[in-house]
């Protein structure tokens, strides 16, 4: 039989994150509530990732239409449905081979989707050019930096490649690491000023890594903070200093909502610096139709543009993602959609148009209340949320706690975390993941979630942590 000590060593070394864990423990949860287990609790809400339906949020009509008409043609005659519809349908089942979307397509995606991307981001960089050819469609973004990873990796020991990684960070990206050879280098975003990317502490984490591995690459990612153009001209200037590959999560880029703030993309900002700097510094940029308003995380759909990268690197990433034969063709029309909604005239537009504001609004309001409620708990503190879909709560829990998690091989806020969901039914994101700092606990948050179903999750959020705090406090 095939053992354990038989599996390729890289894979047994990645580490199964906590988030992963406290999910599979709210699946068992809820089928044991199917199975007719009492509990406290009738549902468990799971608000520990970004997808959104999964808490009730709907999909936009217009995406769902088309769809529909795409899978099944007939309704190409059916005059309920919007004319744009049905023509926006037409076209894209006719830039599919054998006009199905049951066809395989190219392994950087449809031809038309790569146009489309194109044509967006050149518009939302204000005329900063952008080509289908450096347009690559991956089955969501993480596929997509998955192949860039693996492209910058190699050596071994102090030669391998590092990947400066902020803190926190997504809960999969230390696994994707681990899986390709990468070492995680951390650096920390700093929490009192918003989760604020700082330029010194991007410098003592380079300096730090020296010596056990080499980094070549700068991974970005801004959780609740919107990153001020002087800001990334700082960030820019140091890649470049340092010779490091820019890999850009720009998935929230329809997330932002602070008041004055607003999104500017990497790559435009890198444009405008001059050719000093938007003729060397290589960057891959990454979006998806996963995360952010649209939340469609089971269609598997994202776009990875690529800028100053040698072609004939470019030929390696095109086979890299021929390892997935093709991306998803529905989450591709979906993809296609997202950039190039309905317009002005089209009969579709007003009500695409207020779905979609009425997805921003809820997750404005909603990281508003969750704020203004969190700071009221004893022991929680809060960051105001200015873009994203997560709050991140800090906690100051009881040493007893502390200790109790330690004795368990746990961290506090995992310890926390788990309680909270055995008790309330209510599954979060524990702590900041890979390198969070001694004595620092947080919790994770998503935001975009039904009004009702947020104030379900501080009611029993609250009365947890109540009684966490006085359950340990009497231990003292």
């Amino acid at each position: 039989m095939y053992s354990l000590r038989n599996v390729n060593p890289m894979v047994r070394r990645i580490r199964v994150s906590p988030q992963s864990a406290l999910q599979r423990r709210s699946e068992q949860i809820t089928a044991l509530l199917q199975q007719g287990e009492q509990k406290p609790f009738k549902e468990v809400i799971d608000i520990s990732s970004g997808d959104s339906h999964k808490t009730g949020i709907k999909p936009i009509s217009f995406v769902r239409q088309v769809l529909s008409v795409c899978l099944y043609p007939e309704l190409l005659h059916d005059d309920t449905l919007p004319g744009d519809v049905r023509q926006r349908a037409q076209r894209l089942l006719g830039e599919c081979d054998g006009g199905s979307v049951g066809s395989y397509t190219d392994s950087c995606g449809l031809p038309h989707v790569q146009r489309s991307v194109a044509e967006f981001i050149t518009g939302r960089d204000g005329g900063v050019p952008s080509y289908p050819r450096n347009i690559f469609i991956s089955a969501g973004s993480q596929t997509a930096l998955k192949v860039m990873v693996k492209l910058l990796v190699r050596g071994e020991g102090v030669s391998q490649t590092g990947v400066l990684t902020p803190q926190p960070c997504p809960h999969t990206l230390p696994m994707l690491l681990e899986e390709v050879g990468a070492v995680l280098v951390p650096y920390q975003l700093r929490e009192e000023q918003g989760w604020a990317l700082e330029l010194g502490e991007l410098h003592r984490a380079l300096t730090a890594s020296r010596g056990h591995c080499r980094p070549r690459a700068l991974y970005i990612s801004n959780p609740g903070h919107v990153q001020s153009r002087k800001s990334i001209e700082w960030v820019i200037q140091f890649a470049a200093e340092e010779r490091l590959f820019l890999l850009v999560n720009e998935v929230y880029q329809d997330c932002v909502y602070g008041e004055g703030r607003e999104f500017v993309s990497y790559k435009r900002v890198l444009f405008e610096m001059g050719q000093q700097y938007s003729e060397m510094v290589e960057l891959a940029s990454f979006h998806s139709i996963s995360n952010g308003i649209m939340g469609e995380c089971g269609l598997r759909a994202g776009y990875m543009e690529l800028v100053n990268v040698d072609p004939a690197v470019m030929v390696f990433a095109e086979t890299l993602l021929c390892t997935d034969i093709s991306t998803p063709v529905i989450g591709q029309i979906a993809l296609e959609i997202m950039v190039n909604p309905p317009r002005p005239g089209d009969p579709s537009h007003n009500k695409y148009t207020q779905e979609i504001l009425t997805n921003r609004i809820t997750l404005a309001q909603n990281a508003q209340r969750a704020w203004e409620f969190l700071i009221g708990l004893p022991g929680v503190s809060c960051q105001p949320v200015t873009g994203g879909i997560f709050i991140y709560p800090h906690l100051s829990l009881p040493p007893e706690a502390v200790e109790q998690a330690k004795s368990d091989g746990l961290e506090a806020d995992v310890l926390y975390s788990q309680t909270l969901l055995d008790e309330e039914g209510v599954c979060v994101g524990a702590g900041c993941e890979h390198g969070q700092r001694e004595d620092k606990y947080h919790i994770r948050l998503c935001v975009l979630i039904p009004s009702a179903t947020l104030e379900k999750v501080l009611a029993r959020l609250g009365s947890f942590h109540l009684h966490f705090l006085d359950q340990f406090s009497q231990h003292a």
